[in-house]
């Protein structure tokens, strides 16, 4: 087993079109148990990276947004990985639906992708300039999704909201 990203041609449109539908499907599930909590135990800080639901919620759509702007070769409009983007809960939730759209068409439209392209950015959250495989840019937009997701789904059990299922195989339309 390698630890390189893939060396052949890839294709990202099936990887990518699955992950942002699982994407959609678990940030549905999240925001209804979420929605079951008052504000203030959403916004409580419970020592997560981005300390509380809310801020945890709020880091992924604009970290989401950063990823759009990168890959579509715009300039990123955020200045900090905690910047709020929504402090009403109502605002950021359809924000969230709005950002899962496009990032379901922009999954659909993703073309093969050789090893040698690369997506040069600088990061904000690392304040350098960071050269990657575009395959791994891609996996990057999804793997992030789900580590903060994974914190928020323990921080709502915690709280004794249920998520439930999280796992890709019982995603439904999967079978």
């Amino acid at each position: 087993m390698s630890d390189r990203p893939p060396q052949a041609p890839w294709d990202l449109r099936d990887y990518a079109t699955t992950m942002a539908r699982y994407n959609r499907w678990m940030n549905e599930k999240v925001y209804a148990a979420a929605d079951a909590l008052a504000d203030e135990q959403r916004k409580a800080d419970r020592g997560a990276f981005f300390r509380s639901i809310h801020g945890t919620l709020n880091h992924l759509l604009l970290a989401d947004e950063a990823w759009m702007q990168r890959l579509h070769g715009q300039p990123v409009t955020m200045t900090s990985p905690d910047q709020e983007v929504h402090s009403d809960f109502a605002a950021l939730r359809a924000a969230r639906q709005a950002m899962d759209q496009r990032l379901m068409d922009w999954a659909e439209g993703l073309e093969v992708a050789t090893p040698s392209r690369l997506l040069s950015f600088f990061s904000v959250s690392y304040q350098k300039e960071i050269t990657m495989p575009y395959v791994v840019a891609v996996m990057q937009v999804f793997n992030h999704q789900t580590h903060h997701r994974g914190q928020v789904t323990t921080l709502l059990t915690q709280l004794g909201a249920e998520v439930g299922p999280t796992d890709l195989p019982v995603m439904p339309g999967w079978q």
